[in-house]
């Protein structure tokens, strides 16, 4: 038994199902963007100071670390090699190759200046090459151990380029130098005072 339509209800579904496409793709947009907000900002490019040797500059490191903060690694930032891994994932781990490798030098230019001595210092630093390499296997998948690798490394900026930043004193510590900058001036104003007293009573014992 066949059903027949009337003609205005067949162009109403045809309409419906030309605009389909728009609105899928529409949202397939929305989704993407949102999913990749978080990765799409740049790495703020730090300022060119080798030390932090003034409240200036540990201001401008300060300011830079916050930045970066907020900003994720970008995969082609630094290097990667992948190779099979030994750790969870059964069967299909000796058969992939889900254990990432970083590899980041750690004079590249988007790598703070004030940072590298610290990160010389790290436990992830290869002296040979001057850089740092982070190694991830916890997972069973490439991709998430490659996340692994950039959130280490990301960490270990954050702690490298924030340990030479001086602290900003606190309202308490800055009354309590005013406070001891008031005693000096007035012990060295004393300390005056009596020096031309003795001075004053050893001209008068000259004078008689």
């Amino acid at each position: 038994m066949h059903i027949r339509l009337p003609l205005y209800v067949l162009r109403q579904v045809h309409v419906g199902f030309r605009h389909l496409p728009r609105v899928f793709e529409g949202f397939g947009a929305s989704l993407t963007r949102n999913t990749h907000n978080g990765s799409s900002k740049p790495i703020p490019t730090p300022p060119r100071l080798p030390a932090l040797e003034s409240p200036e500059e540990s201001a401008l490191a300060r300011a830079w670390v916050a930045k970066f903060r907020a900003v994720d690694i970008p995969k082609a930032s630094v290097e990667f090699s992948f190779s099979r891994s030994s750790g969870p994932g059964g069967q299909n781990v000796n058969k992939v190759n889900t254990k990432a490798t970083l590899r980041c030098r750690i004079d590249e230019a988007w790598i703070p200046m004030w940072a590298q001595s610290e990160l010389q210092r790290s436990p992830h630093y290869v002296s040979s090459t001057q850089s740092i390499q982070i190694t991830a296997t916890v997972h069973r998948s490439q991709s998430q151990n490659v996340d692994e690798c950039l959130s280490k490394f990301h960490a270990a900026l954050v702690d490298a380029a924030s340990a030479g930043i001086k602290s900003e004193p606190t309202a308490a510590q800055v009354k309590r130098v005013e406070g001891l900058v008031k005693a000096a001036h007035a012990r060295r104003r004393a300390d005056k005072a009596h020096r031309s007293k003795v001075k004053a009573g050893r001209k008068g014992l000259g004078g008689d």
